[in-house]
C-alpha cells in the first residue's frame, strides 16, 4: 500500500497543502469575523424592528382616516396582530413559555420585574397575556425610550408611560395591570450574569401599590441576560448614566437561549404594610424567583442546551 506520507509529500510539491491552509485559515477568519459581527449587530436589529413596527402602526392609523384619540377597540385588531407575531418570534427563536399566569388578578395590580440588558422577555410577556386574557398590560418605560423618533404613535398602542405618579394611578384606577421595573435602565446595564438586583433603594412601585390598594406581583425570565448581556461596568459608562441619564453601552448577544418567564404569588395589599417593608418584601419576592429558575452564574451555552429539555406544564 501506498503510504499516507506519500500523499503528503506529493500535495506539498504541487503547493497544494499551502493553498488549502490558506484557504482554510481566510475561511475560518471570515467566520469568526461575520460571528462577532453577528454578536454586535443583532441587538440593533431589535431596534429596527422596533421602527418597522412603529411605521406599520402609522400606516394603520393613517388608513383609518380617525382623527380623535384612538380608542381601545380602534387599536384591538392591530394589537392581536402585533401580539401574534411576536408571540411568534418569541415560540421560534427562545421557546418561550410563560408559568404562573393564575397568579395575576383579573382587576388591577403592580408587576414588578428583572431588567435585562434588553427586556424582550418583558415584550413576549405583554405580547402572550393579550393573547390569554386580551388584557393590555399597560408598561413605565425609560424616559429615553420617548425621545426616539418615530415612537409616539407605538407607545401609545402599546400603552407605555412615562412613568408619573398620576399616570400609574390612572391606569390602576381605570383596572388595569402595570408593569414596572424598578432597575431600570440601571439595571440592564450594570447588573451582571449572577442576577443581582440594582435598584437602588427604589421604591415608588410600593408607594404606587399601597395608595391603589393593588397587589404586588414579581416576575422574572430565566436565561434573560444569557440572550443579551452588556460589558462589565466601566466608570466612565456609569458616571455618565447617573450624572447625565445617557445609557451607554455596546450590548451583545441575541442568542435563541430558552426563555421561561415565571410569575410568582401577589403579595396582597395590606394596610398595616409600610412603603418600606413592601419594598423590601417586593425585593425578597424577585431574588426567590430568580434562585428557584436561574443558574447562577449563568451561562449561554447551557442556556443554548435548555432549548432541548422537554417542555414544561405551559399556562
Amino acid at each position: 500500500m501506498i503510504s499516507i506520507s506519500f500523499f503528503s509529500h506529493i500535495l506539498e510539491q504541487l503547493n497544494v497543502m499551502e493553498y488549502l491552509g490558506t484557504y482554510l485559515n481566510h475561511g475560518v477568519t471570515k467566520v469568526v469575523m461575520a460571528s462577532i459581527l453577528t454578536f454586535y449587530l443583532l441587538p440593533w436589529m431589535l431596534l429596527i424592528f422596533g421602527f418597522l413596527s412603529s411605521l406599520l402602526i402609522v400606516i394603520y392609523y393613517r388608513n383609518s382616516k380617525l382623527k380623535t384619540d384612538c380608542s381601545d377597540d380602534f387599536w384591538d385588531n392591530a394589537r392581536q396582530t402585533w401580539a401574534y407575531l411576536y408571540d411568534l418570534y418569541a415560540r421560534m427563536w427562545h421557546g418561550y413559555e410563560l408559568h404562573g399566569l393564575e397568579n395575576i388578578p383579573e382587576g388591577p395590580g403592580v408587576v414588578i420585574f428583572y431588567h435585562g440588558a434588553i427586556p424582550v422577555d418583558y415584550i413576549f410577556f405583554v405580547a402572550r397575556y393579550f393573547i390569554l386574557t386580551h388584557r393590555m398590560c399597560v408598561s413605565v418605560v425609560d424616559h429615553v425610550l420617548h425621545k426616539l423618533p418615530g415612537f409616539k404613535l407605538l407607545l401609545e398602542f402599546l400603552k407605555v408611560l412615562h412613568g408619573t405618579r398620576e399616570e400609574c394611578m390612572n391606569a390602576l384606577k381605570n383596572g388595569e395591570l402595570v408593569g414596572i421595573a424598578p432597575g431600570g435602565a440601571r439595571e440592564a446595564f450594570f447588573s451582571d450574569k449572577t442576577y443581582k438586583l440594582v435598584w437602588d433603594h427604589r421604591k415608588g412601585f410600593a408607594h404606587l401599590a399601597i395608595d391603589a390598594k393593588v397587589p404586588v406581583i414579581p416576575m422574572f425570565t430565566e436565561n434573560i441576560r444569557e440572550a443579551y448581556r452588556a460589558p462589565k461596568e466601566r466608570k466612565l459608562s456609569r458616571w455618565l448614566y447617573d450624572t447625565y441619564r445617557l445609557p451607554v453601552a455596546l450590548l451583545f448577544g441575541g442568542l435563541p437561549v430558552k426563555f421561561r418567564t415565571y410569575i410568582g404569588e401577589p403579595i396582597p395589599y395590606n394596610p398595616n404594610m409600610t412603603v418600606e417593608e413592601l419594598a423590601e418584601k417586593t425585593k425578597t419576592a424577585v431574588q426567590n424567583l430568580i434562585q428557584s429558575h436561574q443558574q447562577i452564574p449563568g451561562s449561554m451555552w447551557k442556556a443554548l442546551l435548555a432549548r432541548f429539555d422537554k417542555p414544561q406544564k405551559v399556562d
